[in-house]
């Protein structure tokens, strides 16, 4: 397959086409790179008998779906995406209420079937490096009140969550630059306002897993997901010498 064959299926923001720009032929040379360098790579065994756990998080608009569909497309049968729960649950129907008592049943419905995504991709898959679009511990920073609280509604702790995890890699959203995160994801409804501040509750809680990384918001999006991935590649790498 030739470079623009590759590209066809993506677009800029503007519109345009990946293959007519010189800069995307680069970038999909580095994505390139980073097949060729984990492709023989083995990968190492978590505490749940998985190979590798990585959550890819973050604000609405960090491109962590993005980054996870990329990866994927350049490993291959080694990677399984994890969907995000909230966003199979919304675009499947399930009422969105802002209602106390409606949020706490919305974020117990999403904890739940994120987890047993999870454990069914991984029972599966269990050579594959499974890369989740979110974790079970998101769900604390969409929780009214404190993330506490959460964790004692689901009969669970921080601690036991994070546990699941092999490495998280946090994607800042482009709200907290100021720009928009509009997108693709109708079920996307946040201001930008909101998504600064659930930006802030996802960090304070993700951050404290011992293998906690940073996309930082950066103006051109190319350049972030370039970075993203080359986080990934390098998270696969250490997690395999460990």
């Amino acid at each position: 397959m030739s470079i623009g064959d590759y590209l066809k299926g993506y677009q800029t923001r503007d519109g345009g086409k990946f293959a007519d720009c010189p800069v995307h032929i680069t970038f999909v040379l580095f994505c390139r790179r980073v097949w060729l360098l984990t492709a023989q790579m083995p990968l190492p065994l978590n505490s749940s008998n998985h190979r590798c756990r990585i959550v890819l998080t973050g604000g609405p608009g960090g491109g962590k779906t993005t980054a996870a569909d990329m990866f994927r497309r350049e490993i291959g049968e080694r990677i399984v995406v994890v969907p995000e729960a909230a966003t199979m649950i919304f675009n499947g129907g399930f009422p969105r209420y802002q209602e106390e008592h409606a949020l706490y049943a919305v974020q117990k419905a999403i904890y739940h079937v994120q987890r047993n995504l999870e454990d069914v991709q991984s029972a599966k898959y269990p050579e594959r490096v499974l890369l989740c679009d979110r974790g079970t511990v998101d769900g604390a920073a969409y929780w009214p009140g404190e993330s506490e609280g959460f964790f004692e509604a689901m009969g669970t702790s921080l601690e036991s969550e994070l546990s699941r995890y092999d490495g998280v890699i946090f994607f800042e959203s482009a709200a907290v630059g100021g720009m928009g995160i509009e997108g693709g994801n109708p079920a996307r409804q946040e201001t930008l306002a909101q998504a600064v501040e659930l930006d802030g509750k996802l960090r304070s809680v993700w951050s404290r897993h011992p293998y906690f990384k940073v996309v930082h918001h950066n103006p051109s999006f190319l350049k972030k997901i370039a970075f993203g991935l080359s986080i990934m590649e390098e998270m696969v790498a250490e997690l395999q010498e460990r």
